[in-house]
């Protein structure tokens, strides 16, 4: 058979060494002859489990001390909802900074429950290359309850490496596409989430970290399994949670750790995205369409203009084991998601396919 890279931009592919473990254990965990799937969420191991992952994730993002741990449902849709619900206060309105899709989608959902003002922060050139033109917003953040971006936009490649310059207000920051990709400083945020589904584990949990102080504001309509305050007061299980995910969540972290930390990732990922991009840069078949100091690190995008040859490489590609590489249908051509769980083997692999399929179709 041969060897099958998952370039999925999510759910995505998840370490190779973290889905043999729970292979191992699937049917008996803990020595308990169950799976934990099928353990209560309140009983000893489970709750066990819970306490050493948010101490595990802590560790691994250096996390402060003033901030909560949630592991919550409904994904980053979920949490579109949840933060105005939240975090809207005297001042009555937040600033959404729109830098493609996802951002633009956070924007609208937000509409629904308080004021906002959209600044679109990026612009596409005459060539068609998309690049950020804004990250400094400390003239006006401090008139918002809080202001709110998207750290990685995957279905573009738009990444935003450098934290927006809010001065003293409340910075939210969707990162969904790229959390524990690299070491960031957790104070500058008040806010962070991000659906598992990319590089914390499977697709049905949430994570969000969240400041002290802005825990408790929330509207009196606030549905009580989206009020962040009852979430931390119940432990993130007012309703059953997401055992499997959880757990998984729980290995990864533990995985990660063992692997050197962020500091290792930040640098095998940095290796990762260079080879891809050295070849892009290069390659006069390919285009990739973002500036380069807005490259994502996660996903990335290419295109050899043609929509017939774009079809073709994504079907040989997948009879060559590189799965996934169909770019996301408001953009077309392919798109690599190169996560955390991506070795460099799959993208040396991408490469000589692409190379190879260059030269074919030249």
């Amino acid at each position: 058979m041969t060897q099958v890279y998952n370039f999925s931009a999510g759910p995505a592919m998840m370490p190779k060494a973290v889905l043999e473990q729970a292979q191992q254990e699937l049917l008996n965990w803990q020595n308990q002859g169950t799976s934990v799937m099928e353990v209560s969420h309140r009983g000893k191991f489970f709750m066990e489990l819970a306490t050493q992952s948010e101490q595990d994730f802590r560790e691994v993002y250096n996390i402060p001390q003033n901030y909560k741990i949630l592991f919550l449902q409904g994904g980053a849709r979920g949490q579109f909802a949840a933060v105005p619900m939240n975090l809207i206060g005297a001042k009555g309105k937040a600033l959404y900074l729109n830098s493609g899709h996802w951002s633009g989608m956070a924007a609208k959902e937000a509409r629904n429950f308080c004021e906002i003002d959209e600044i679109n922060i990026f612009e596409k050139d005459q060539n068609g290359v998309i690049a950020v033109t804004r990250t400094d917003f400390s003239d006006i953040a401090e008139q918002y309850d809080y202001v709110h971006y998207c750290t990685n936009e995957t279905i573009t490649g738009v990444q935003i490496k450098q934290i927006p310059n809010v001065g003293n207000a409340v910075l939210v920051a969707d990162m969904s596409s790229d959390i524990l990709s690299t070491q960031i400083d957790i104070s500058k945020f008040g806010l962070i989430y991000a659906g598992a589904q990319k590089n914390l584990g499977p697709a049905g949990i949430t994570i969000v970290i969240v400041r002290e102080d802005l825990i408790g504001k929330a509207r009196t309509a606030t549905p009580s399994i989206w009020n962040y305050e009852t979430q931390v007061n119940t432990d993130s299980m007012i309703n059953t949670p997401p055992t499997f995910a959880w757990y998984l969540c729980s290995l990864v972290f533990k995985h990660l750790i063992k692997e050197g930390g962020l500091g290792a990732v930040e640098k095998r990922n940095a290796v990762k995205a260079a080879l891809l991009y050295n070849y892009l840069n290069n390659s006069s078949f390919y285009r990739n369409y973002i500036a380069e100091a807005n490259r994502s690190v996660m996903n990335v995008t290419f295109s050899t203009d043609n929509d017939e040859l774009n079809a073709k490489f994504v079907a040989e590609a997948t009879a060559c084991g590189l799965h996934t590489l169909k770019g996301h249908k408001v953009l077309g051509g392919m798109r690599a998601s190169i996560y955390n769980a991506m070795p460099i083997e799959g993208v040396e692999a991408l490469i000589q396919f692409m190379d190879k399929f260059a030269k074919e179709n030249a």
